[in-house]
């Protein structure tokens, strides 16, 4: 009929209606096919880079949000359906965030239920002694985002070792991988720059850390989320709105809507970057304090714990050397030392 717009079919199978561009292709497909091409896609990465083996004991790492909620649904199903043979958990850190983290906590109990997986939980009170809401009070909006993310990275890892994981899968997608990419490059932090797009990190450690979602794209996992209707939190944290990691979100976000294959494009070169045989890089040794991998005498988290228990929490922030030194000089003035409470001092 001459007026009567025509109706887009679904260019993979030709058969139902398009309801959807795809993000990272452009194309117009309908949602059977767009649940069936990203779930697809997840299993080659998974298969084609040999992320587990069977019989594996699989850390989900489950903050509530869309990432992990959508890796956490998407795992269990082609577990079951390509029979990979995984033990999987959920692992949730609190952190102990006011309105934010005991919320989304919520989410992640009912996620259990719904999944049918074991859930631990693992809190930087028990860990550490402090709730990140202990620390912004003492230390402010300004590097609140460096203690948490030293903190939260150790406390995983703590939990996947309760667990008896043999692997720790994350949430991270394609839009992180290429926002750390661009920061370390502006941070010219070299030895960072060398693994950040990699899809397994740690192998020399106890408890690798695998990333399913290194190529899918942050509107894909919402999309999914969406039309799948899982329950997820959509809350950002409270203490993160100026975090420098924002501004490089903004940036790729930019350059998405100009050229959505500019993230693949900066992963890509991440791949490809070749560190100079004659830049000298940090030789991984153990932390003398808990035991914790760490390049220094003392790893990162016990260094800001060190300078919080003292009353000199920036003590910690970029200057882990004079924070080591300066201990016995502040216990002289009755400071608290870290063996009031070491970092990751719970007994796994």
């Amino acid at each position: 009929m001459e007026g009567k717009r025509s109706v887009r079919m679904c260019c993979l199978c030709n058969e139902r209606r398009a309801s959807l561009n795809r993000p990272k292709t452009l194309e117009q497909i309908c949602r059977e096919c767009f649940y069936l091409a990203f779930e697809d896609e997840i299993h080659q990465i998974i298969v084609s880079n040999r992320l587990f083996i069977r019989g594996d004991r699989v850390a989900i790492g489950a903050s509530g949000g869309k990432d992990s909620t959508v890796l956490a649904y998407v795992l269990s199903k082609l577990n079951r359906i390509h029979d990979y043979g995984l033990h999987l958990f959920l692992l949730s850190v609190d952190e102990g965030i006011t309105g934010y983290r005991d919320d989304s906590l919520e989410t992640v109990h009912r996620n259990q239920i719904q999944y049918g997986l074991p859930l631990k939980v693992v809190s930087y009170k028990d860990l550490y002694g402090w709730t990140m809401d202990e620390i912004v009070k003492l230390i402010g909006l300004k590097n609140n985002c460096t203690f948490c993310g030293v903190f939260r990275r150790q406390a995983l890892d703590r939990g996947a070792a309760f667990l008896k994981a043999d692997k720790l899968v994350t949430g991270h997608n394609a839009d992180d991988i290429a926002e750390t990419v661009l920061l370390n490059i502006l941070r010219g932090d070299i030895a960072r720059l060398s693994r950040c797009s990699s899809i397994i990190t740690g192998e020399d450690g106890p408890i690798p850390r695998c990333k399913p979602f290194k190529y899918t794209y942050e509107k894909e996992i919402v999309m999914y989320a969406y039309f799948k209707k899982l329950d997820y939190f959509s809350t950002e944290c409270i203490y993160s709105p100026n975090a420098y990691r924002g501004f490089a979100r903004e940036f790729i976000k930019d350059l998405e809507r100009i050229r959505p294959r500019a993230i693949l494009d900066i992963i890509k070169s991440g791949e490809n970057f070749r560190i100079s045989t004659t830049t000298k890089m940090p030789e991984q040794g153990t932390c003398e304090r808990c035991g914790y991998i760490s390049s220094q005498k003392w790893c990162k988290a016990c260094v800001l714990l060190d300078g919080l228990n003292r009353g000199l929490p920036k003590l910690g922030i970029g200057r882990s050397r004079v924070a080591i030194g300066c201990k016995e000089e502040n216990e002289s003035h009755g400071g608290k030392s870290i063996e009031s409470k070491q970092c990751g001092s719970l007994d796994f």
